[in-house]
């Protein structure tokens, strides 16, 4: 599986984003795909997933600011993000997930560059 991310860039506090993850290697809709991002010195958290039917999920720091989407054709799942606070400056990956709790990649997944969001101003 290939992941491409991109979108990311410096923003002032409120500002917003989309990002974008073109996913070659596999098929996309069969499967359900999330957003994570880790911050310099931390562990990489999971931000929101949507599954195969399109139903999405946010962790409980973001809800209500970003949005992820997915489009089939494609082969893309999209974070948008709104009213962007210092704490979100982070890199943004996506993968494939599994949707068993706790949402998790799947095992042996391999992982893009990531796309860079910093939150300053």
């Amino acid at each position: 599986v290939q992941l491409v991310e991109s979108g990311g860039d410096l923003v002032q506090p409120g500002g917003s984003l989309r990002l974008s993850c073109v996913v070659s290697g596999t098929i996309f809709s069969f499967y359900s795909w999330g957003w994570f991002r880790q911050a310099p010195g931390q562990q990489r958290e999971l931000v929101a997933h949507i599954t195969d039917n399109g139903t999405a999920n946010h962790e409980d720091y973001v809800k209500g600011r970003f949005t992820i989407s997915r489009d089939n054709d494609k082969r893309t799942v999209f974070l948008q993000l709104n009213n962007l606070r210092p704490e979100d400056t982070a890199r943004y990956f996506c993968n494939r997930v599994k949707t068993t709790a706790p949402v998790r990649p799947w095992p042996y997944t391999s992982w893009g560059q990531g796309t860079h969001n910093t939150v300053w101003g």
